[in-house]
């Protein structure tokens, strides 16, 4: 085994198989069986849908890499300015590309749900797209 490298024991198609990974992914699994232990032994409480909840939220909603305060404020700032941009957008710009960016419909699913062609689809689309490029553009020139 190579330096760095730790052995486990996964389940691949019902067998077990050991695997070398890098210390990094060995100490991710072995978070990610602890949290896994500790979660069955609550269920075991009887919890109620409330208190269920309310651990998601405590424990498991901090975010999937432990994200900082800073990089929380950072990232609800930057949602922040990306719904401002999508505010200055006609409602039928911003319905049609949420559809598209989102839903992932294509275009002429689009324009089947909002009663128009995929050229106006499409046209709504490329012109939110113009308003981020400008958006994104400003914040790099600042």
């Amino acid at each position: 085994m190579e330096e760095g490298q730790m052995e486990v024991t996964i389940n691949y198609n019902g067998q077990a198989v050991a695997v070398e990974v890098t210390l990094e992914v060995y100490e991710f699994l072995d978070r990610a069986d602890h949290k896994t232990e500790n979660l069955f032994h609550e269920q075991r409480r009887h919890w109620d849908g409330r208190e269920f909840d309310e651990y998601i939220i405590t424990t498991e909603g901090v975010g999937a890499y432990g994200e900082t305060p800073e990089e929380y404020l950072c990232r609800m700032e930057t949602l922040h300015e990306l719904m401002a941009v999508l505010d200055t957008c006609t409602e039928a710009q911003r319905r049609r590309f949420l559809l598209y960016a989102l839903d992932g419909l294509s275009l002429a699913e689009i324009g089947v749900l909002c009663g128009c062609s995929k050229v106006a689809v499409y046209q709504s689309v490329e012109a939110v797209r113009k308003k981020f490029i400008n958006f994104f553009e400003s914040r790099l020139n600042e």
